[in-house]
């Protein structure tokens, strides 16, 4: 949609695509996109191969089935939020709440905060983790966030930001999508 203008149905993807995307506000300004798989047994893999040379991620989320998926979603974030790749290199992250032509769509601020309180049980669970037999850590992954405190996304090495989106624009397939926000970020980070 990003690239033709045009809506077309999807499938989960089993291999990654890519493409150069010309930021509208600068003709001299490209991009290349990744699009990685969304199939959960595939995604991780094709983020190894892909996360060393990020410059941001869109995290793209179903604001439609967002209440039932918060945890299956809060576990993959988790794992990208805590990569040490991802981490030392802190691309820019957009999480990207699409689908909000539909009634029933979450908004951001409600994707956000549930996020946020999801992924703080996820690393109070974690951090529970056993240790080795002389009581040393076993080297998991990093902490995410700041010890004592509740997780929020303002405590990333990354600027982390939220907007609602749309493939299908507001009058379903014949609209335009409505990505304004998501071309405003790309813009910003070309």
């Amino acid at each position: 949609q990003l690239l033709t203008g045009k809506y077309r149905d999807t499938q989960t993807s089993i291999t990654d695509s890519s493409a150069v995307y010309r930021v509208s506000s600068d003709k001299s300004a490209n991009v290349t996109l990744i699009d990685l798989p969304g199939h959960e047994s595939l995604r991780l893999q094709f983020l190894e191969r892909f996360k060393a040379a990020a410059r941001a991620i869109v995290f793209v989320v179903d604001s439609v089935a967002f209440q039932r998926e918060v945890k299956d979603v809060a576990e993959f974030l988790y794992q990208v939020l805590v990569d040490s790749t991802v981490l030392k290199n802190a691309p820019a992250l957009l999480i990207a709440c699409n689908k909000q032509d539909v009634t029933m769509a979450k908004s951001a601020k409600l994707i956000q905060q549930q996020l946020e309180k999801e992924l703080n049980t996820l690393r109070v669970t974690r951090s529970a983790a056993p240790t080795s037999l002389d009581g040393s850590a076993t080297g998991g992954p990093a902490q995410l966030g700041k010890k004592g405190k509740d997780f929020d996304f303002s405590q990333l090495p990354m600027k982390v930001e939220f907007v609602e989106c749309s493939a299908r624009g507001s009058k379903g397939e014949e609209g335009d999508a409505d990505f304004e926000g998501l071309e405003k970020w790309l813009a910003k980070i070309a």
